[in-house]
């Protein structure tokens, strides 16, 4: 089975909107810290698939919001390998 582009798009899109609310979860409940590499690889991966589904769809807001989410987590990130 060939998944075409859209199709591929809208599952990033929604592992982006299951992947921040799992990510606060865990933060909430004290299962990871938000300092943890794979609490920042989860925000950072979640936030660029609503970035790919929001630029796609021209919903420019949601789009620049989670770059910019994603960018504070790649700095979170890289500062926890200094």
């Amino acid at each position: 089975m060939k998944l075409n582009k859209n199709v591929c798009i809208e599952i990033y899109g929604w592992y982006g909107a299951l992947g921040l609310l799992v990510a606060y979860f865990l933060s909430s409940f004290g299962i990871l810290s938000p300092q943890n590499v794979w609490y920042q690889a989860l925000n950072i991966t979640a936030a660029l698939g609503i970035v790919t589904i929001s630029f796609h769809k021209k919903a420019y807001q949601p789009g620049v919001l989670n770059a910019i989410w994603a960018i504070i987590g790649i700095i979170a990130l890289t500062q926890a390998f200094s």
